[in-house]
Parts: C-alpha cells; structure tokens; sequence
C-alpha cells in the first residue's frame, strides 16, 4: 500500500464514522468520503461516478459482471458466453458454473504469445452470445490484450464486453470506451486489500441482477454497509495511480527489461508472453532442465510465485502457460516476478544473482549431466544406479566407489522436489562406510519424518528405491 493511502486509513478509522446510509451527521461524513472516491476511481478508467459500484474486489465484481449479466437468460436456455482460457479463476469460474445451468460457454485459446485474435472472437460469437468476458491484462505473463480491437468487434456485433482490468489500472492507459462492464481492484494499484469496483455502463444497467441481495446500497446493484476506510483508500490511490502512472510505467519497465537481461544469459531460459505487448510490472520466464518446485524453494530471499498469486499453493502447473503451448514440465518451472513502486535496481540485480545461482547449481545436479565419477582417483568399483525420468517429476541417479564390498564415496544426482533432493543427500551421506550389499532406502514413513514430505509425494519418491536397486557396476 502507498504510504499516503495507508495514512488516510488510518485518519478515516480514528474518525469513528457511522454508516455511508445513515441520514445522520456522521452516516452523511462517510456518504461524502465515498462519494469523493467513486469520483476517483471513476476519473481514472475515464468514466461518470454514478457507473461505479463499490465491491470486496475483482472476484466479487467479476462474479457480479458475468453472473448479474446471465441472471436473466437462465431461464430461456438460448444464452452463450465467450472468454478466454488464460482468464483468471475468478472469471473461469462462475462461466463454468454458469456451463452447468445450461448456458453455452467458449473458452478460446490464444496464439502462443497469449494474445487473442480478434478475428479469432469474431468467428466464435453467435446470434445467441449475451457476454464476452476477457482480462485487459493477464495476471501471470502480463500480456496485454488489444482491448480497442476486441471491442470493436463486440461492437459491431451487439454484444456486451466485460473487461477485467485488475492488472491494468493504473498501470496503462485505459478508457471504457466501448465497454460494458469493467472489473478493478484497490491492491493492484496502491490501496488496501479487500475493495474493488465494477463499472456499468448506462447500457448495461438494466440487464445487470445484483448478486448480493440486502439493503439496497450501491443503487441496488450491491448490497451491504460499506468500509468507508477502505473505499476512501482506494479512491486515494487512484488518483496517485493516474498522476504517476506515466512515469512509473517507464521506470518499471526499465526494472523489467533489467531483470530479462540479466536471466535470459541463463542456459534455455524461455520468456512466457508476448515480448512487447505486455504490462511493464510482470515478467514471467520458464527455466528447463530443474523441478519447479525445487527452484522456488532456493530463491527464499525472493518474494515471486509459480503462476497466480491466488493459486501459486496448488502445486499444479499454470493452466495459463499450457495454454499458451508450454508442456507440463516448463509450466511447472516458471517463475513470475513482479514489480512496483518499491522495487530497486540492486533488488534486481540482487535477483539475476540468486535465480542464476540456483539454477545452474540445480541444473549441474540433475542425471541430466554425466554420472559424478570421472574425478574419482581411489581405489574400488564404481556403481551407477538411476531411475525415473524428468518428464515424471522425479529422476534419481546414485554414484557409489566400493572398495572389498564396503562404500567409500557416494554421490547423488537428482531432479525433484525439495522433499525427494533432502532425501536423496541424506542417504547418499548415510552410505559411506558401510556395506554395499546392505544398503536401504528406508521406507516412505521413514522418509516422511525424515524430511518432513507430504504424503501426497511419498509415490513419487519409491523411484529413490528404484534407483538403488538399479547399482549396476560401470
């Protein structure tokens, strides 16, 4: 949060305001605080106050512009909607919900730079088509959609666009020019948490059902008392947003491009996304030849995610960048790094040096390399021993110098998750000393306390036991 939204909060809260409905004297102080930053935020996206509706965020007006706007058409069964497949959640959602009511739904794929054609969504409207429903800006690559375009084509056709602008605002130039609906969210651009708002053109208001049914408040079109701290904030920091937007666009970008440069010397690195098309704060970048989870799990001096912020816990590879053509594996090896108005030039070369760091350290200490033997200058046998594959999430390969039946160096070579790499060092560590032929993996609840590994990921590491049975001299 801006450090001056922040201190409105804080003004806003130490007044003791009553509630922005209310006729009396502090209701009418809250009524006036609000009503100065419906004006804020309407003046940023070029639009009247009045077509501003105060929500909890982009989800809520997402649901609000996709479900509000199908409410209607449920019950005649002849409706249809159009998005994207790289949409947020919060907008695949409830069009997949709206799926199993009946409702026929498109989710069209971009070309592989995640760019959506608009012949592309030209060809997909039908006589029957109520809504088309597409991210300005994608929250996980920062490609930027040619909304103008896309618009146009909606035009032409009579059909309602919502636009959910979260990752835009404040960020590029925008006008609802030729939209219907328009999602944004405080927290993207300076303000606190848990407010955002819809824009509804005079248009579309009579086809918009609230979704939340109560007092009446936002001219029944969303009901509950609402946090005049936080609306206020998110007023504040819109105004901020449109004074420096110019100027922090061009010093982000900079970070941006300083950051690429410094990755893409990186062996194979790949870069998700349009390279010019793009919102100057995100940039997401796909590493081959290490486990995914392996790599975030180095880079702890870092704050970034593996794909949505919202769903970077999952574990699953972004269904963003399968869409745009990455396989599995390079889904689940990417990183999306953001940037705003904190960031630093030594922050970001701070970052080139650790990315780099632990990504060749991982890359050298995969099978993928020769087995770690050729330095071996003692006495003895030597072992190999492998199993898995990259392509399963797991690949072990054990190195072993016997000498008289007894280990006297081990070695380990693994491409997996942080869990299968700590169980892998501890055993090849354990080995040295004693008896090649006794030699045991352990046992799955062995290695769940050993290295405290989700049972989830127990299956995967029985490839540790392959690998020891596969020691075959060499």
């Amino acid at each position: 949060m801006d450090p001056r939204v922040a201190s409105l909060v804080h003004d806003v809260l130490r007044q003791g305001l009553g509630n922005s409905a209310a006729a009396h004297a502090s209701g009418a102080r809250a009524h006036a605080l609000i009503e100065t930053a419906r004006a804020q935020v309407a003046a940023l996206i070029g639009a009247r106050a009045e077509q501003i509706v105060f929500t909890s965020g982009a989800t809520e007006a997402n649901n609000l512009a996709i479900l509000g706007t199908l409410q209607a058409a449920l019950a005649k069964r002849d409706a249809h909607v159009i998005t994207l497949a790289t949409e947020h959640k919060s907008v695949l959602e409830p069009v997949r919900t709206l799926a199993t009511r009946g409702v026929a739904t498109t989710e069209l794929k971009p070309d592989n730079d995640g760019l959506l054609d608009p012949k592309v969504l030209e060809r997909a409207l039908r006589p029957q088509t109520r809504l088309v429903t597409l991210l300005h800006v994608n929250n996980e690559t920062g490609v930027a959609q040619d909304i103008a375009a896309l618009s146009a084509v909606c035009q032409r056709h009579s059909v309602p666009l919502h636009v959910d602008a979260s990752q835009s605002a404040g960020k590029l130039p925008l006008d609802v020019a030729g939209i219907d609906l328009l999602s944004l969210t405080a927290h993207k651009l300076g303000g606190p948490q848990g407010v955002g708002a819809l824009f509804v053109s005079d248009r579309h208001r009579g086809r918009l059902q609230p979704q939340i049914l109560g007092g009446g408040q936002e001219r029944g079109m969303r009901a509950g008392t609402l946090a005049t701290h936080q609306v206020a904030a998110f007023g504040l920091a819109c105004e901020l947003a449109a004074t420096s937007r110019e100027v922090e666009a061009q010093r982000v970008a900079a970070l941006r491009d300083q950051l690429w440069r410094g990755l893409s010397s990186l062996p194979e690195v790949l870069l998700n996304g349009h390279p010019t098309q793009r919102v100057p704060g995100i940039l997401n970048v796909s590493f081959p030849g290490v486990e995914g989870e392996s790599l975030f799990a180095a880079l702890t001096g870092l704050t970034l995610s593996t794909g949505s912020a919202c769903n970077s816990r999952s574990g699953e590879p972004s269904y963003v960048l399968r869409a745009l053509g990455r396989d599995s594996q390079l889904a689940q090896s990417s990183l999306r790094f953001s940037f705003g108005r904190d960031t630093t030039t030594a922050q970001i070369d701070t970052a080139i040096e650790m990315v780099s760091e632990a990504y060749l350290r991982l890359r050298d200490a995969t099978p993928a390399s020769a087995p770690p033997i050729a330095d071996w200058q003692g006495q003895g046998d030597r072992y190999v021993g492998e199993a898995g594959a990259a392509r399963l999430g797991t690949w072990v390969r054990f190195a072993l110098r016997v000498l008289d039946g007894v280990v006297q160096e081990a070695r380990v070579q693994v491409y997996g998750c942080p869990h299968t790499l700590a169980a892998c060092s501890q055993l090849a560590l354990g080995f040295r000393g004693r008896p090649l032929a006794a030699l045991a993996a352990g046992t799955p609840e062995q290695w769940r306390v050993a290295v405290s590994a989700p049972i989830e990921k127990l299956g995967r590491m029985l490839i540790i036991e392959d690998a020891l049975g596969a020691l075959r001299p060499t």
